[in-house]
């Protein structure tokens, strides 16, 4: 195994976050200001409306699916949902399939006006694509971040496309965890009007 240094790790973060690419449902570069605040807009939206957020993701990328909702309903009043709960998702995958544990709930549940986040290091796991093309079919807002591969078949599926030249997982998933927790802030720190008059304790 090659040597790493914390230096050089520190260093492969920063010019995979600063290498961010984001692109529309048109395949047109948007720089990473404008994709961010129309990202922010249509997460504000949603929530006036009271749509659902949904997220998904496999392994690393669920948990990070699963924080993000719990940091998005807890301090910016998102309305979110995850479909990995154990008994849920084991349920789906033994009686339908694996590749169709988030397609088979968003289709009897979701919404033109919701928005579905999408979450695949590699941009080729089969259940997230099925999944994407299930809102697509729904007129949902679709947000996808993948990394790897900067042909995968998830980059070219969302209203907006979050891609970052990662070549391993781990790169993958840190960074996707970054950009995450950056949007949520966003959305969050823009609208400390409504949080009067409940507890501001720091975020965990």
């Amino acid at each position: 195994m090659a040597d790493i240094n914390w230096s050089d790790e520190r260093g492969k973060i920063d010019r995979y976050l600063s290498a961010l690419e984001i692109t529309d449902d048109k395949g047109e570069n948007v720089s990473p200001d404008d994709g961010f605040s129309l990202w922010k807009k249509w997460t504000s939206e949603l929530r006036s409306e009271k749509n659902i957020l949904y997220l998904i993701g496999n392994g690393a990328s669920a948990s990070i699916a699963s924080h993000m909702a719990s940091d998005l309903a807890k301090n910016a009043l998102v309305h979110t949902q995850v479909f990995s709960d154990l008994s849920l998702i084991t349920a789906m995958a033994n009686d339908i399939g694996y590749d169709e544990v988030y397609a088979t709930p968003l289709r009897d549940r979701g919404n033109r006006d919701d928005m579905l986040v999408g979450i695949s290091s590699s941009g080729q796991s089969k259940n997230i694509l099925n999944a994407t093309r299930v809102a697509r079919s729904l007129d949902m807002t679709v947000i996808t971040l993948s990394a790897m591969s900067p042909d995968n078949p998830l980059r070219a599926m969302g209203s907006l496309n979050l891609y970052l030249p990662a070549e391993d997982f781990g790169h993958a998933e840190t960074c996707h965890a970054a950009v995450l927790h950056y949007w949520m802030d966003l959305v969050h720190i823009g609208d400390v009007r409504l949080r009067e008059g409940r507890p501001t304790a720091d975020r965990s």
